[in-house]
């Protein structure tokens, strides 16, 4: 089986824009799996091609991207599409457990870790495979985003094992993903350890909620 290149970002988080309230939704914004496969590019290079302006090589990335897809958006259209995204998103992943959080134009999916995996494990438990099937769903059908896979654990054990374990659970479900006919080349894996709390670690019920697994659809730009 073919092998790509993972990149396991543990350093600074992406900045996102702040919360709106969308017109369209009226939200307020703010199986087997491929076990051997690996998710990415190195260095964190499609994230910048996608994102920034790079030029160089980010740019023959970024070109790669938009080739393996149909195009990338421009100005106006970027914001009705993922409209468009994000309601058929809340559709699929209503009463999943599975948060749809819009943040201008990024829409992040967000997967506790309760309903992911077991304790301390990186396997996808099964029960979850009909919920990430219906994202994958969505994600071919929306081809035009950068889907970034986000792993995030509690402040329990040491740095190392919460790295490693972040990272393996983002690699599972980007590998998960991939085996239901996402392209590669759109997905990132990454993972961030104990270093992005979204509650307070010193509670069970907050370190409940940051142990997750994000997935970001961030547009590609042409």
């Amino acid at each position: 089986m073919k092998k790509l290149v993972i990149a396991a970002a543990l350093s600074a988080p992406m900045v996102i824009a702040g919360c709106t309230t969308n017109p369209y939704t009226g939200e307020q914004q703010s199986s087997k799996t491929a076990r051997n496969a690996v998710i990415g590019a190195a260095g964190g290079a499609i994230v910048g091609a996608v994102i920034g302006n790079n030029t160089g090589g980010g740019d023959a990335t970024k070109g790669a991207i938009i080739g393996a897809t149909t195009g990338g958006l421009t100005g106006g259209a970027i914001g009705v599409y993922q409209d468009r995204q994000e309601a058929r998103l809340r559709q699929e992943l209503e009463a999943t457990g599975v948060r749809v959080v819009r943040n201008g134009n990024d829409i992040t999916l967000i997967m506790p870790g309760n309903i992911t995996f077991g304790t301390n494990e990186a396997t996808i438990r099964p029960d979850f495979y009909a919920t990430l099937n219906s994202v994958a769903k969505v994600i071919q059908e929306f081809d035009k985003t950068m889907v970034l896979v986000q792993g995030h654990t509690d402040s329990t054990g040491s740095d190392a094992y919460n790295d490693q374990l972040s990272v393996r659970r983002a690699e599972a479900v980007g590998n998960y993903l991939v085996a239901q006919g996402v392209p590669p080349v759109r997905i990132e894996a990454q993972g961030f350890g104990e270093r992005q709390p979204i509650a307070d670690n010193s509670t069970e019920s907050g370190r409940a909620m940051n142990r997750r697994v994000e997935i970001k659809l961030v547009p590609i730009q042409a």
